[in-house]
């Protein structure tokens, strides 16, 4: 990664910030932003970068994808990573959405892949949010810890017979906070095991050679996605920016993460 690439992007998160860091504000034209959220979470996780980014005029979708959150009633064994790149692709083609800013937190970095090898006219700039990432032809249990991995289908097994994945108390996702914590909880819903064991297929590079952000979530930095940070760094192209906050940055740090995600495209 070139070092240009690396300045340009860490000066991102002060692009738009108001004085004494206050929250940001329409200082650009209006974007469009398609904000996409990782596992056992759903749609809900963005409420707060959501509110921040339409009082600044933008238009903002957070779906949630099938078998989680509102749609948790869908769960099946036949979800795979595809039918996750449809959930995303098949707003963008409802909503007629074009130029956007397409954000994939942790395991919702698939899908923006996904949709980048299958729409990327659509497109105008990917962000990997402390991302797992996953090259095509691949499982996302392929860029994880052989650990971590036993103990995901050990807990799988478990609990549902190897339909779902338990979900993890708020704490793995470094949320501390009571509030945040009770209200993270109270809406973590089991995710789809065969999310982890298909393949991403996609034809193309990952981010299919679109303009592309990844963002580390640095304090307490996520363990199990090291590997997919270093895989990120030993690629050409791609900018980077740390924020310093937990794993679920759009929880413990909306007016910083809005400010960057309203930066990024500049």
């Amino acid at each position: 990664m070139e070092r240009r690439d690396v300045l340009k992007t860490m000066a991102i998160a002060g692009l738009t910030a108001g004085a004494g860091g206050a929250p940001a504000t329409a200082q650009t034209n209006a974007q469009t932003f398609v904000l996409v959220h990782g596992a056992w979470h759903g749609g809900w996780c963005w409420s707060r970068v959501a509110d921040r980014l339409r009082s600044g005029g933008h238009q903002v979708f957070t779906p949630t994808q099938t078998g989680l959150g509102e749609r948790k009633h869908l769960l099946s064994k036949d979800i795979t990573l595809d039918t996750f790149t449809r959930d995303i692709a098949n707003v963008i083609e409802a909503e007629e959405l074009s130029n956007i800013i397409l954000v994939g937190h942790s395991f919702g970095g698939l899908a923006i892949s996904g949709v980048a090898d299958a729409m990327p006219d659509k497109i105008r700039h990917l962000v990997y949010l402390d991302s797992l990432m996953v090259e095509g032809g691949k499982r996302p249990f392929d860029s994880l810890p052989p650990d971590v991995v036993a103990a995901r289908l050990k807990a799988a097994d478990e609990t549902s017979g190897g339909l779902s994945l338990p979900a993890p108390p708020p704490s793995a996702f470094g949320v501390s906070d009571a509030g945040d914590t009770d209200w993270v909880k109270r809406r973590l819903t089991p995710h789809p095991l065969g999310t982890y064991t298909s393949t991403l297929n996609i034809k193309g590079p990952v981010g299919n050679n679109l303009p592309r952000t990844y963002i580390h979530c640095t304090n307490p930095s996520y363990a199990a996605l090291q590997a997919s940070r270093d895989w990120v760094k030993a690629q050409q192209g791609w900018r980077w920016a740390d924020i310093s906050t937990g794993h679920d940055a759009m929880v413990m740090a909306p007016d910083e993460l809005t400010r960057m995600l309203i930066g990024v495209s500049s």
